[in-house]
C-alpha cells in the first residue's frame, strides 16, 4: 500500500509538473494548426501526434492538465468549506436545523451526481467558471453529510461540553474545537474528490459542456472518437493522463483511510 502511495505522489508530481513546464518545452500553441501533418502520428517533432487541424497533442493535453487541475482544486476546495460549514452547523445544533437540513441532502443526493451535473452545466453555458460551479453544486453534500456524523458524537466529548458550560460561542466551539477533530475523514474524502471531479469534468467537456476556448482532456478525447481507427493517438494520450491521474489520486486516499483509520470513502 505505501508503494502505491508514493507511486501516486511521483506520478501527481508529475502531473503537476507537466501541466506547469510542459506548454514552455513545446514549440507549438495550442491553437497552431498545420492541415498538411493532419492526423499524423507520434514522431521526434510532435511526441505525441497531432489531430485532424495539425495540432500538437502534448501541447493540448499539458493545457489539459491545467484544466483539469484547476477545475478539480477549485470545485474541491468550494464543497470542501460549505460542506464542513453545514455539516458542523446541522450536527451541533440539532434539532429542526439538522432536520432541514437531512432533508435537503436527501433530496439532492436523490438526484445521480453527473445528471444534475450535466443539467447544471448545460443552463449555465460551456465554460470553466460554470462546470466548476456545476461541479461545486453537488460536491458539498457528501462533505457535509460526512461531517454531519463526525460532529453528532464529537459535541458529545467532555472538552466541548467544558467549552460550552462556560460559555464559548458557538461558531469558536465548532472551528477550533469540533472540526479539527472531524479533519481526517475530510481529508481522506477530498482525495477520492479530486479523482471523481477530474472525470466528472473530463465528461462535461467531452459532452461538450466544458471550456470551449481553452483544450481539456475530455474534449482531446471527445475529438478523437471519430479517428480511433485511423489516428488512435488522439484520444489515447489523453485518456492515459484521465486513468493515470485518477488512479494516483485514489492511491493516495487508499493509504490515508487506512494510516488515519477512517471507514468509507467514495472511491473512483
Amino acid at each position: 500500500m505505501k508503494k502505491l502511495f508514493w507511486s501516486g505522489i511521483f506520478f501527481i508530481f508529475i502531473v503537476l509538473i507537466f501541466a506547469t513546464l510542459g506548454p514552455l518545452f513545446s514549440p507549438y500553441s495550442p491553437s497552431h494548426i498545420d492541415l498538411s501533418a493532419g492526423l499524423k502520428g507520434p514522431s521526434f517533432s510532435h511526441p505525441f501526434g497531432v489531430d485532424k487541424l495539425g495540432r500538437d497533442i502534448f501541447t493540448l493535453v499539458a493545457y489539459g492538465a491545467r484544466v483539469s487541475l484547476l477545475v478539480s482544486t477549485i470545485a474541491v476546495g468550494i464543497s470542501v468549506v460549505v460542506g464542513v460549514a453545514a455539516g458542523g452547523i446541522s450536527g451541533y445544533f440539532g434539532g429542526i436545523i439538522d432536520e432541514l437540513f437531512m432533508r435537503l441532502v436527501d433530496i439532492l443526493l436523490a438526484f445521480p451526481g453527473i445528471l444534475l451535473a450535466i443539467a447544471l452545466a448545460a443552463a449555465l453555458g460551456p465554460s470553466l467558471e460554470n462546470i466548476i460551479i456545476a461541479l461545486s453544486a453537488m460536491g458539498w453534500v457528501g462533505y457535509a453529510r460526512l461531517v454531519r456524523g463526525q460532529v453528532l458524537s464529537i459535541r458529545e466529548e467532555e472538552y466541548v461540553l467544558s467549552a460550552r458550560a462556560i460559555g464559548m460561542p458557538w461558531w469558536r466551539i465548532i472551528l477550533f474545537y469540533i472540526i479539527p477533530q472531524a479533519l481526517p475523514p475530510v481529508l481522506v474524502q477530498m482525495t477520492f474528490g479530486m479523482a471523481g471531479t477530474i472525470l466528472t469534468e473530463a465528461s462535461l467537456s467531452f459532452l461538450g459542456l466544458g471550456p470551449q476556448d481553452i483544450p481539456s482532456w475530455g474534449r482531446i478525447i471527445s475529438d478523437g472518437i471519430e479517428y480511433l481507427q485511423q489516428a488512435p493517438h488522439i484520444a489515447l494520450f489523453p485518456g492515459f493522463m484521465i486513468m493515470l491521474t485518477v488512479m494516483s489520486f485514489n492511491f493516495i486516499g487508499d493509504w490515508l483511510r487506512e494510516k488515519l483509520s477512517v471507514t468509507g470513502g467514495e472511491e473512483i
